[in-house]
């Protein structure tokens, strides 16, 4: 078996990949046994300044020197990135975990080479705060081993979720990929709406920043489905029942719909 020198290697030091790192770390592990890679030596000085004992290489020594090498650039970058990696690859056989949009695992293997042990996966921007949720594909050449080695990667900065077809991974990119930007859109339309109604700004954020974090607690806690939650705070004739209407006629279900289909063919397009 190779002796790697790294448990974990990122190619690339942006939000997401300080979120794993981050989550990585304060999960106990070792942050010497950690090691980042970025075109930017800034970022990577100031992420060392920050996490005590991570290590910095080249991408080139990261890809033979780690036992999980984690992609966490942007998708555009990867087909001059990875080709410069097989070698690496090849003599270091890390497990592969890609996290660029609509990236497939035939790419990578293609960039990368036939054997490599690759899962993909789309975390979210919660991750941040510890908070995410990620969809992962493990390809026929991940082991059982590789799935739970990824899984607990992810699981580090909130929930992984296994998806058994590849194909869904562009639903997952335009659910929870691209989901927190949908809920952040509805915090300032819901801000707004309330400055206009006569509200301070610091007031209407305050009201709607905890009526969506209450919300969403009830849901996820709730045995009961999201519609029948709907439902039982709409009183007939009530207020709530005349701001739904308005939304229903304004096709918000129609609009969601083709907002997701929109990012999922992106997702798409950016794997061809």
């Amino acid at each position: 078996m190779t002796e790697h020198r790294f448990e974990v290697g990122f190619i690339g030091a942006g939000n997401m990949g300080e979120a794993l790192l981050q989550g990585l770390i304060q999960s106990g592990h070792d942050a010497e046994r950690i090691a980042i890679a970025d075109k930017s030596a800034e970022r990577v000085r100031d992420l060392q300044a920050r996490y005590p004992g991570l290590q910095a290489a080249s991408a080139e020594a990261l890809a033979e020197d780690s036992a999980a090498l984690v992609l966490a650039v942007k998708p555009q970058t990867l087909p001059d990135l990875a080709p410069t990696l097989r070698e690496g690859v090849t003599r270091g056989q890390p497990l592969v975990i890609s996290v660029a949009a609509g990236i497939t695992t035939a790419q990578l293997a293609s960039w990368l080479g036939d054997g490599t042990r690759l899962v993909r996966a789309m975390p979210n921007t919660p991750a941040l705060v510890g908070a995410g949720v990620t969809g992962l594909f493990a390809a026929p050449t991940a082991t059982a081993e590789d799935r739970d080695t990824a899984t607990r990667l992810l699981e580090s900065v909130g929930r992984a979720i296994p998806v058994a077809d590849e194909e869904l991974m562009h639903a997952v990119t335009a659910t929870s990929g691209s989901g927190p930007a949908y809920v952040f859109l509805m915090i300032e339309a819901m801000q707004d709406a309330a400055q206009s109604l006569g509200l301070p700004p610091d007031t209407a954020l305050e009201l709607t920043l905890g009526t969506l974090a209450g919300a969403t607690r009830l849901a996820a806690e709730s045995d009961e489905p999201p519609a029948e939650l709907r439902h039982r705070v709409t009183s007939p004739g009530g207020t709530t029942e005349r701001a739904l209407q308005v939304l229903e006629d304004g096709d918000l279900r129609g609009l969601m719909r083709r907002a997701m289909a929109a990012a999922a063919e992106r997702s798409r397009e950016l794997g061809q």
